[in-house]
């Protein structure tokens, strides 16, 4: 069984859900993404989200631009993040799904790309801009090398879409909680549509799934949790990063938002 299964399987049989932060790889400073790591496993991460920066990624907002700006100057390539996460695996149990764009996917080559994480202990990857109709080849590749592949469900998606976007996910969906950009928000599903639009998920998908984009609360993370499977936390954990004058702090720092985050019950 992976590690992705046993975590959501254990999860449900003790009734709790999963907090899921996202980093990008050195950023703020480089050499940050070890301890990062490890800190936010120590924290309380059920599962790690590690983005692969992207000179144009269309679906985060200026946060995580800005992140992985300064995160590809600091030398954030691809082999540099799965020796990372080859590192952090000596160590740990804990899953990491990368979540980067087709392009730099395509220019590493698909085979090698999975072939790699595998070998990392990289669990799962997210590939937002490819749907599940042009992913052939990604989903061959991942099948082969036994790494998950995670599709998104978005407020637009029909009822029959939610089912076939399930279908071709490994382990877990993504869904998106807005029709938009990554980053934190005040507002957070405050009109009824969140909830509206996760029971249709609840009513069309067995496996796991997980939501993100826009959650920075524990109350964010309870509302969630209400319907889905887990909390992915991404820009708001950034920020938090962002006003750090060095490396420790900044590691500190992280630990201690991920742990306010979890709801008091731990449900």
């Amino acid at each position: 069984m992976n590690r992705i299964r046993k975590t959501f399987d254990t999860l449900r049989s003790e009734r709790k859900k999963a907090l899921i932060p996202y980093i990008t790889p050195e950023y703020p400073f480089k050499g940050i993404t070890i301890p990062l790591l490890r800190e936010l496993e120590k924290s309380g991460a059920d599962i790690i989200e590690v983005g692969i920066p992207f000179s144009d990624p269309l679906a985060d907002g200026a946060t995580i631009q800005h992140s992985s700006e300064i995160a590809l100057k600091n030398g954030a390539r691809i082999p540099a993040i799965l020796e990372a996460v080859k590192e952090f695996r000596h160590q740990s149990e804990t899953p990491v799904v990368l979540m980067g764009y087709i392009n730099p996917i395509l220019r590493f080559g698909v085979e090698q790309f999975f072939s790699e994480c595998s070998a990392a202990g990289v669990d799962g990857v997210i590939v937002p801009d490819l749907p599940p109709e042009e992913a052939s080849a990604v989903k061959k590749a991942g099948e082969t090398h036994n790494v998950s592949n995670v599709f998104l469900i978005a407020p637009t998606t029909s009822d029959e879409r939610m089912k076939k976007i399930e279908g071709a996910s490994t382990d877990f969906t993504y869904c998106v909680s807005v029709t938009g950009v990554t980053g934190a928000r005040e507002q957070f599903g405050s009109n009824g549509t969140l909830e509206r639009f996760l029971e249709r998920v609840r009513k069309n998908v067995r496996k796991p799934f997980v939501v993100g984009f826009g959650i920075s609360t524990s109350e964010h993370v309870r509302k969630v949790w209400t319907y889905a499977d887990g909390a992915v936390i991404g820009s708001a954990l950034i920020d938090v990063l962002s006003n750090s004058s060095n490396m420790n702090e900044a590691v500190e720092k992280s630990g201690l938002f991920l742990r306010s985050l979890r709801p008091a019950d731990g449900r």
